[in-house]
């Protein structure tokens, strides 16, 4: 009989996991754990069992410096949005452990998998995102469940990432993850720690029957 996971094990799991950007070691990742990882990612429930995702698996020093001189102009882009209260508080924040990280993951998704009849999605177009969502979740769970931390960079143009790493039109880069053994798990999560947002409690975004 296969093991199970206690309750306890679960909730501890995910209360753990974090956006990592700091406590990244660059210490190597096995073969066979990156493996396990992505197989979790791979195993996400899809729309229509259409799995709509791609893994790029990101090694090379000279295309992670070029994504992460992208990464730091959008982020001076979104700091000019910014007062100057915010702007000084958005200073502090590290965003990105491109060059810190052991690999970069990049999840994309192929809206043509499974098309033209791609069992529910006639009604929400956007069900074959959700379901890269979803393999994003379990990598990051199965990450963390090995003790490896997960970075998810945002701050990109698609296009740049698109031609930087070869990804055919139309599939969409839908996060760069940065993957890699970790010093510790922070108890706080980052942005709470720095101010930025802090978390609202389950009730307040809880509803019955109706809004």
């Amino acid at each position: 009989m296969a093991a199970m996971i206690t309750q306890e094990a679960f909730y501890e799991l995910v209360g753990r996991r974090r956006d990592v950007r700091a406590e990244f070691t660059g210490e190597p990742v096995t073969e066979e754990t990156l493996h396990r990882v992505l197989g979790a990612a791979h195993r996400a429930p899809s729309v229509g069992l259409s799995q709509p995702w791609d893994f790029v698996l990101v090694t090379e020093d000279a295309t992670k410096r070029r994504f992460r001189e992208h990464v730091v102009a959008e982020r001076e882009t979104f700091a000019e949005t910014l007062d100057e209260d915010a702007a000084r508080l958005f200073d502090r924040i590290k965003i990105e452990g491109v060059l810190e990280s052991t690999l970069s993951v990049v999840v994309t998704y192929d809206a043509r998998r499974g098309a033209p009849a791609v069992l529910g999605r006639h009604a929400i177009a956007d069900a074959g995102l959700y379901s890269v969502c979803l393999a994003i979740q379990n990598l990051w769970l199965a990450a963390t469940a090995e003790g490896l931390g997960v970075g998810w960079v945002s701050f990109y143009r698609e296009p740049f990432v698109r031609e930087l790493l070869g990804i055919p039109d139309p599939v969409r880069p839908v996060a760069w993850l940065c993957v890699g053994p970790v010093r510790e798990f922070a108890k706080v999560p980052d942005l709470e720690r720095a101010g930025w947002r802090t978390r609202m409690p389950l009730e307040q975004v809880l509803h019955h029957e109706r809004w």
